[in-house]
């Protein structure tokens, strides 16, 4: 919906079908065999439609099983107890989160307070959950997530640093990252376009349409980043485990 009907809207963060499909994909592949819960924000277009499309792949893969589904409302994002226990009653090994961060502290909180241990699996909304204020790191210990970027990988370390520098100690995530990233992707399209300072807004608008679907941009948040007619980027994530509060690469 964001670019839906706008000609002039192009996207750097994932479409939700995009981040649904590339979740069960990867569960599939690495997670073949497991009992599967999905706890997601039912009044959130971005939450139900990762949700959607993850149902979708998952079906037609067939390598796991979804055996429970609960969801909540930005109003009663404060206690999870009822969600817990029907994953966990479900037998459910492996939970999928696609919401934010903020509730999903408060789910990991209140799974360790109920005994229940299985395998968190976010996306890239969960990415910023460790920076956050009051959180206790420990607790997403073992958490899977997708994202596009790592603020702890060698090939991000000249902007972490730069950003850090300027933002009072503050770490970028995936957020800072999709933006700095926007940036560019409009300085390269401006000079595919050959666009000039003394062309008008609009000559410059149309020209930046037409160059966005040509285009292909490697950044800090995906290699080859490509756009269609709809806005939509194309870009892979990547697989992260956070361990002693970083993002790291899952073992082989």
């Amino acid at each position: 919906d964001v670019t839906a009907g706008k000609d002039n809207v192009f996207q750097v963060c994932f479409t939700d079908p995009n981040q649904g499909v590339s979740a069960a994909d990867y569960m599939a592949e690495n997670f073949a065999g497991a009992k599967v819960a999905i706890i997601y924000r039912n009044d959130d277009a971005y939450s139900q439609g990762i949700r959607d499309a993850f149902v979708k792949e998952a079906t037609d893969k067939g390598a796991f099983e979804v055996v429970y589904q609960g969801t909540f409302t930005n109003d009663t994002a404060s206690d999870f107890s009822v969600q817990l226990a029907g994953a966990q009653n479900a037998g459910a090994d492996l939970v999928f989160l696609p919401i934010y961060y903020q509730p999903a502290s408060i789910i990991f909180s209140q799974a360790k307070a109920m005994g229940y241990a299985p395998t968190f699996f976010g996306v890239d909304g969960m990415d910023g959950i460790l920076t956050m204020e009051g959180f206790d790191p420990s607790l997403a210990e073992g958490l899977m997530l997708l994202t596009p970027f790592s603020a702890t990988v060698p090939e991000t370390q000249s902007f972490v640093e730069a950003y850090t520098a300027a933002n009072d100690g503050v770490t970028p995530n995936q957020f800072a990252a999709d933006a700095y990233d926007g940036v560019y992707i409009v300085k390269e399209a401006l000079e595919k376009a050959g666009c000039t300072a003394d062309m008008s807004s609009a000559d410059i608008c149309e020209a930046l349409v037409a160059q966005m679907t040509q285009i292909s941009y490697s950044g800090l948040t995906g290699k080859d980043m490509t756009w269609n007619a709809e806005g939509q980027v194309s870009k892979a994530p990547t697989a992260y485990v956070i361990k002693g509060g970083e993002y790291v690469l899952p073992e082989a």
